[in-house]
């Protein structure tokens, strides 16, 4: 890699020194920037070509230098003599104008080191594109040495050298001299033009008459640049020392060989004994025939051979020369056309450019790019031509490669993009739209391109309208997504909102329609979708475009409708359309279709939205019923904990509402019984939440050494001092008339009885039953039961009243109240139920068993001494006996519906404490 770098360095310091050293100190370099060394040209070859520009104006130029080490070799006299010769040319050059003539634009100017002087921008002379590379630079360039003329090329190239020698022959009466590959340039448009005038001979006699040449005698001893090139020369010169004309002439024929001979001319000549080879040649040339020009295109092999005719008045001359068949090939005629372009009047041009594009496509590339299209893009000047050059530009920028395009044809185009008159340049260049997104680049397409679309867009013209809404769609793709966003849907729809005409309505619809693919989802639900409401015109062909949207968008892959858009927005508008009374059988059946197959969808997504939140749900129900089954036991014990507290205040509440009609009893009882748990459920339930609480205060088990069982200590019996307790508690509330704070019932006087009991009872039942409650003090959360302190609790002959209950929350007994429901904070220890065993297995060994019948014909007085303590029995609180008691006591007095309260739970006992820890232990859980 640092070779070649070094390489390529050593090169280019090689040829900056070469330029350098040439042109180093010439005035030329005071106004002009010379380049690279490009070709060589003149006879000899002996001037080399440089690209150049004009420091002032950054025009383009070709730079032709004589270097003066080229003769160093030669005596002072000799080089004195090349030097005139090659300034005698130079200066007859830049005297003559003439399209077929190398254009000189600087003068030939002098230094020490060299002559130069600057022309026209030049590719190459015609003898380096035959082959001869003398004094190119040692790296050819590619383009040079690839380079190869097509037949139109030769032709009209050909063609333009006879009209130059026409010219010269006709107009300034002069001959040439010395007319060679090397004396004809290639210029940078591909056109033929003839220089080196070194050995130009004028007439001698005045202009009206007859012209006369005075030709020199060939002098064998002169430098070759000082004689022109023998191998081209018409043999007069040296056998007769005669020119005229025709002599030219001659040389055009031998210029005409070599272009179709690779550059070889006829006969080679011998330099050092030029008369024999001249002699030679001149009997080869009387008895020459068509065979022997066989590389020469037939139909102008015969005007060849008389061109190398040796009778000079033989020869045709060049005026008859432009004029033989072989130049009226389309193509020559088409550039011939082109060069005599400016002479032609407007109409002719505008017929000249409407035929053009049935030529282009016959022509090459090069010769298309090179020689029409800068003849094209000079007429954009004329506002009147444009429309006429404008599609043959945009033609040929088909062919061009995007480098090519945006080079040498972006740059002339950019005017036109601003013009807006006349109007048929906006058609144009809406038609070729996919062309001018494609090779534009993206900076120059917001800045020229969109802008051109957007008036077409607003333009007055609906014809232009309808025109710009038909071929956006052909385009659309090529548009950034920002600028069909933000600039060009806008504008669409406002030609369809703000339009008078129908055509540009539907129009825009169908637009609309085409584009959908190219915008994105949210886009045209957010912002299309709604637009379709604002039209306001209902015409079939308008109705017809909003239904083709909406169905475009409905089946697309890409876009879709959401089921909440379809049945919000979409279905709402399309129902009501599609009644219409402007739209046939055909259009009402399409939209019903459409209808039709957006409510199945809608239909299908919904329902499989409500079956998958359905199968996840059961999968939910499942998945908990298998939590409760694999729950650990305390869980279990504390949600069968709650659901038993829950039990109980729907029983409260519906004990509440119950009064209300004896209709509604069954019902509560059946809502009870299916809420409910048995007695033996609820026990297994407390069993085992104590055993899990035990289990969760156990020290870790440790292995313990085996001890003999200690004998257990003979049960105390409590049920004396627990009657004792009842009594004492009973007796201290008939003597005093006030309760304590802890207690929450007051009565009042009242007309009627109403305590949570459904059923008619009798007046006795009523009365005991109020002192019952008033005395006992039932609490439950959310109770708080007046009660009349000037009463007899116990009296069985008090006059009925109601006992008036009011809702509030206890204050401070939530402690004691076991069936109430527990607050949020409360650990699930602290919500077990009491266990009624205990108790029932305290009672049970020491007290007969009463049924319910006798226990009903017993007074109430007899019938609580047999459950209720004597007063001062210790570990009874008033709240915990009365909420024990009122139990009892409602399952006395009609509570039997409820399993609940069922007495044969009461009178069958399941076991007996065995221990005296135990029942300690039972009595706490029971009593706190």
């Amino acid at each position: 890699m640092e070779s070649m770098l070094n390489k390529l360095k050593s090169t280019v310091t090689k040829v900056t020194a070469d330029v350098t050293s040439a042109v180093m100190g010439n005035p030329v370099t005071r106004e002009f920037d010379v380049g690279r060394h490009i070709a060589s040209g003149g006879n000899g070859l002996a001037w080399k070509i440089f690209n150049g520009t004009k420091k002032s104006t950054k025009q383009e130029v070709a730079v032709f230098v004589f270097d003066k080490k080229l003769i160093d070799k030669y005596q002072k006299f000799e080089k004195d003599q090349i030097i005139d010769s090659l300034k005698r040319g130079v200066q007859q050059l830049t005297r003559l104008r003439h399209p077929r003539l190398l254009t000189v634009q600087h003068p030939l100017e002098e230094s020490r080191d060299c002559l130069a002087f600057c022309t026209e921008p030049v590719f190459a002379s015609l003898a380096n594109v035959l082959g001869n590379w003398e004094n190119l630079p040692s790296s050819i360039s590619p383009d040079i040495k690839d380079y190869k003329l097509y037949d139109v090329e030769t032709k009209y190239g050909l063609l333009q050298v006879s009209e130059g020698l026409s010219f010269l022959h006709s107009s300034v009466k002069m001959v040439h001299g010395n007319v060679t590959p090397e004396n004809i340039i290639l210029n940078k448009s591909g056109a033929w033009k003839i220089m080196g005038f070194d050995f130009c001979v004028s007439s001698s006699n005045p202009s009206e008459q007859e012209p006369k040449f005075l030709c020199k005698e060939w002098d064998p001893n002169l430098p070759s640049l000082c004689l022109p090139n023998p191998e081209y020369l018409a043999p007069e010169y040296i056998l007769s020392v005669s020119c005229e004309t025709a002599s030219d002439m001659y040389s055009l024929g031998t210029v005409i060989y070599a272009v179709f001979n690779k550059g070889k001319p006829i006969f080679e000549v011998n330099k050092q004994d030029i008369y024999k080879s001249f002699s030679r040649q001149l009997d080869q040339l009387s008895r020459l025939r068509s065979s022997s020009l066989t590389s020469i295109p037939e139909e102008v092999r015969e005007h060849v051979k008389l061109l190398l005719n040796v009778t000079p008045t033989v020869r045709p001359d060049a005026d008859q020369m432009t004029k033989i068949p072989f130049f009226d090939d389309v193509g020559a005629v088409t550039l011939q056309y082109f060069d005599t372009l400016f002479q032609r009047d407007n109409l002719q041009k505008s017929q000249f450019f409407k035929g053009l594009p049935k030529v282009l496509p016959k022509l090459p590339k090069r010769v298309i790019v090179q020689r029409i299209l800068p003849c094209l893009t000079s007429e954009f000047v004329n506002p009147d031509m444009v429309p006429f050059v404008l599609p043959n530009v945009l033609l040929i920028a088909e062919e061009c490669t995007k480098e090519e395009y945006v080079k040498l044809i972006l740059p002339e185009l950019g005017p036109v993009f601003k013009q807006q008159e006349p109007i048929q340049i906006l058609l144009i260049f809406l038609q070729k739209m996919d062309l001018l997104l494609t090779k534009t680049p993206p900076d120059e397409i917001k800045n020229s391109v969109l802008p051109m679309v957007y008036r077409a867009l607003e333009a007055p013209s609906i014809q232009i309208q309808e025109l710009c809404l038909n071929i956006i769609p052909t385009f659309a793709n090529l548009i950034d997504y920002p600028s069909m966003k933000n600039a060009l849907i806008p504008r669409i729809k406002n030609a369809c909102l703000q339009t008078s005409s129908l055509a540009v309505r539907v129009n825009s619809l169908v637009c609309l329609g085409k584009i959908l693919e190219y915008l994105d989802k949210w886009f045209v639900l957010d912002d299309i979708l709604p637009f379709l409401q604002q039209i306001p015109s209902k015409e079939p062909a308008v109705l017809m475009g909003i239904l083709g949207i909406y169905k475009c968008t409905f089946t697309h892959k890409k876009l879709g409708i959401t089921k909440e858009q379809l049945a919000g927005k979409v279905l709402p508008h399309l129902i009501p359309l599609s009644i219409e009374n402007n739209l046939n059988l055909n259009q009402f059946s399409s939209f019903i279709a459409v209808i039709k197959e957006m409510l199945s969808r809608l239909e299908s997504e919904h329902r499989t939205k409500l079956e998958q939140l359905h199968m996840m749900q059961e999968q939910q129900r499942s998945l908990d019923i298998g939590n409760q089954m694999s729950a650990p036991e305390e869980t279990n014990v504390a949600h069968a904990g709650s659901q038993i507290d829950k039990v109980f205040n729907n029983i409260g509440a519906d004990l509440l509402t119950g009064g209300e009609s004896e209709n509604k009893e069954d019902g509560l009882q059946n809502k009870q019984k299916r809420a409910s748990l048995t007695l033996e459920e609820k026990q297994k339930l407390a069993k085992e939440q104590e055993q899990a609480q035990k289990l969760k205060s156990q020290q870790p088990l440790k292995p313990q050494p085996h001890t003999p069982i200690v004998p257990i200590k003979q049960t105390k019996d409590l049920t004396d001092t627990l009657m004792d307790n009842m009594t004492s508690l009973s007796s201290l509330s008939v003597s005093t008339p006030k309760l304590s704070a802890s207690s929450t019932f007051t009565s009042v006087p009242s007309t009627g009885l109403s305590m949570m009991f459904s059923t008619p009872i009798d007046n006795t039942k009523r009365n005991l039953t109020n002192g019952l409650n008033a005395n006992m003090g039932f609490q439950t959360s959310g109770f708080n039961m007046p009660v009349n302190p000037n009463q007899n609790f116990f009296s069985g002959t008090s006059t009925a009243g109601v006992t008036t209950m009011t809702l509030g929350a206890a204050p401070t007994l939530s402690n004691y109240s076991s069936l109430s429901v527990p607050s949020a904070g409360v650990k699930q220890a602290q919500q077990r139920p009491t266990d009624m065993s205990a108790l029932n297995n305290l009672f049970g060994p020491q007290k007969p068993k009463v049924s319910m019948n006798q226990l009903s014909q017993q007074k109430p007085n007899q019938w609580l001494s047999q459950f209720v303590p004597p007063p001062g029995s210790p570990g009874l609180g008033n709240a915990a006996m009365g909420t024990q008691v009122n139990v009892i006591g409602q399952t006395a007095f009609g509570m039997q519906g409820n399993p609940f309260f069922n007495p044969q739970n009461f009178a069958q006992p399941p076991t007996t404490m065995t221990s005296s820890g135990s029942a300690s232990n039972d009595l706490k859980d029971l009593f706190g």
